[in-house]
């Protein structure tokens, strides 16, 4: 019922993933571009997201690009740039009606096919470089967007965890680029970087929907992967970081409610035999609202505005945020403690690991009716060079035990507890 097909091919320079469905009436296209994170490009690959989707030079500005869109039966266009464990992925989303459902419409795949082509291997350039005046707009966008995480303090707090905790490490690298290096940007040194990303980065391309296969091979062939010459599997190294005494970092600025947030390191990624009991784990310790940490810190005692937990899959961590008030930091981290050390001394019951795996697949089944949601399920294999359909990943959840739950729990250390918290408070 929840099986999902996937046919891999090379082709043209990409490794083509075909996900033949019934169930969705669009066929969605995604490629994605993967190289190891580095200090020294990440701001250039941060802001070509933005510039990539101001035209081509077919379509030379944001306005003709749109109407081309418009055309294509309100084909929907997103380019981001994201961290997946020591990886950096610019991601290409187009989504287009199915023209099976379309009267007198034979050929919106294939103009939807040419359209993508030209966003990825012609954008507009002017000489050697991208279009100065786009590249200096695009500029200020990212240079709000790297300021603004200054003022939520969520964002600031995670990433001020990531920064302590993972010093000297790639992971470290601040996904939406840094200040200083703006400066340095311009058209002609982000076109050839953008060129070598083309040709260097390992590139996979999905598409999902109704469809003919080789139908659908034939029409990649005609129009996309040209220019594109890298089909070679990139690989990172996960360093493992030598486990060492937890460390605490307090840092104060103007600000009423406290960000108490913990990094712990699970020994523990998306290939181990133990990943699904550290998701079960996650699941019990935090990462649901009737957790521990949601109803010790939050519920029982009242000390949280919101208290949870996450695990990054393809590093090894397992953050805790919490939002509390800044008199309540030694209290609320003692009962964090203490609900870590009770997960570790197995306290909690058969019918919680019952409940929790439920939720976990309930999450999985939901991931699973949307069209997007099933490419970066997928792609999670990709990532972690380990095959695992979902209904493996189903599976595996269903069958985690409470000793596997207890053994994923003795790998699990804690690394460094961030407190972000008011002047005012000593």
């Amino acid at each position: 019922m929840n099986q999902v097909n996937e046919k891999v091919v090379e082709s043209g320079g990409l490794n083509v993933h075909l996900v033949p469905s019934k169930k969705f009436k669009t066929i969605n296209f995604v490629v994605k571009f993967k190289e190891p994170l580095n200090r020294s490009t990440i701001t250039k690959r941060a802001i070509l997201p933005y510039i990539l989707q101001q035209g081509t030079n077919k379509f030379p500005n944001r306005s003709e690009l749109q109407q081309k869109l418009d055309d294509l039966y309100g084909a929907v266009l997103s380019i981001d740039g994201t961290k997946k464990g020591n990886f950096h992925i610019i991601t290409f989303r187009l989504e287009i009606p199915n023209q099976r459902f379309l009267e007198n419409e034979s050929a919106l795949i294939e103009d939807t096919m040419e359209l993508l082509n030209e966003i990825i291997i012609s954008p507009k350039s002017s000489g050697n470089g991208f279009d100065s005046a786009i590249v200096e707009r695009e500029k200020e966008t990212l240079k709000r967007k790297i300021s603004s995480i200054m003022d939520d303090k969520m964002s600031y707090a995670n990433r001020r965890l990531i920064d302590e905790m993972c010093e000297n490490e790639v992971y470290q690298t601040h996904v939406h680029g840094y200040l200083d290096d703006l400066p340095e940007l311009h058209g002609e040194n982000l076109l050839t970087y953008y060129q070598s990303v083309l040709k260097e980065n390992s590139v996979d391309f999905y598409v999902l929907g109704d469809f003919e296969e080789n139908q659908m091979e034939n029409i990649i062939k005609k129009h996309i992967g040209k220019g594109l010459s890298s089909t070679k599997s990139i690989t990172s190294t996960n360093e493992k970081k030598k486990n060492s005494k937890p460390k605490t970092i307090i840092e104060k600025q103007e600000l009423q409610q406290a960000k108490l947030h913990i990094g712990y390191r699970t020994n523990c990624i998306y290939s181990d035999k133990l990943y699904f009991a550290l998701q079960v784990f996650n699941g019990l310790f935090g990462g649901f609202p009737n957790s521990k940490l949601f109803y010790h810190v939050r519920e029982k005692n009242s000390l949280a505005y919101y208290a949870a937990s996450r695990i990054e899959s393809h590093k090894g961590l397992l953050f805790v945020f919490s939002g509390i008030a800044p008199k309540d930091f030694q209290q609320a981290k003692e009962i964090m403690d203490h609900q870590m050390d009770a997960m570790k001394n197995g306290d909690f019951t058969e019918d919680e690991i019952s409940s929790t795996k439920e939720l976990i697949v309930n999450q999985l089944l939901e991931t699973l009716d949307h069209p997007q949601g099933i490419i970066e399920l997928l792609y999670q294999q990709v990532v972690a060079n380990h095959s695992l359909s979902p209904d493996d990943l189903i599976t595996n959840i269903q069958a985690v035990s409470k000793q596997d739950v207890l053994d994923v729990g003795q790998s699990i250390v804690e690394d460094t507890t961030y407190l972000l918290t008011t002047k005012g408070e000593e």
